[in-house]
């Protein structure tokens, strides 16, 4: 649904996602995948310098976030049971944080 509604051009991934298979299926979309390696697979190629910075800047964004809902929404301790609860109790939280965001944005 989302690649009809806006243009991806890359990938970012922590090194769970270190997999041939993971990065194959990035790539066979047309996506420039960047993937951080996992050390305890054998770690295959570095990042190249290029693509580092946009890996450490999606990554800091993508970690922050995390955080904030955690730490300030409720994130850290789900008291529902239930996929669908659990799913619209995460979801509370980022429409939350959304909403500062853009509180914030338009300060």
């Amino acid at each position: 649904m989302s690649g009809s509604r806006l243009a991806c051009l890359c990938e970012a991934a922590d090194s769970a996602y270190d997999a041939k298979q993971i990065m194959s299926f990035g790539s066979s979309l047309g996506h420039f995948p960047i993937i951080g390696r996992n050390k305890r697979s054998g770690g295959g190629a570095p990042i190249e310098p290029e693509c580092e910075a946009m890996f450490k800047s999606a990554r800091s964004a993508s970690e922050r976030a995390n955080s904030e809902l955690k730490d300030n929404y409720g994130d850290k301790s789900v008291r529902v049971r239930g996929a669908a609860k659990v799913m619209a109790h995460l979801m509370f939280g980022v429409i939350a944080l959304t909403a500062k965001q853009l509180f914030h944005l338009l300060e």
